[in-house]
């Protein structure tokens, strides 16, 4: 059985017919909105917050900010479900 053979390419070059296409990506203000954050004071069980701290930790995130989407995720939710 014969094997296949590979055809070298360089590894700077474009290989095939290229195409040009259109910027598809969102201008950078559009990547990150920006809400309006409020401060607050809240009180929660050790076990949750170890949750979220000890997981950010692991994803290289913060914990506030998964907190906030969590949240916010509810809220949408809800919110959408009144209407």
């Amino acid at each position: 059985m014969k094997g296949k053979t590979r055809q070298k390419v360089p590894g700077d070059r474009p290989v095939g017919s290229l195409k040009e296409i259109d910027d598809f990506l969102p201008p950078p203000e559009q990547l990150a909105p920006v809400d309006e954050l409020v401060k607050i004071t809240i009180s929660l069980d050790r076990e949750s917050l170890e949750f979220f701290k000890e997981t950010a930790s692991k994803l290289g995130s913060k914990y506030q900010r998964m907190m906030r989407g969590v949240l916010r995720g509810y809220a949408r939710r809800y919110t959408d479900k009144k209407r």
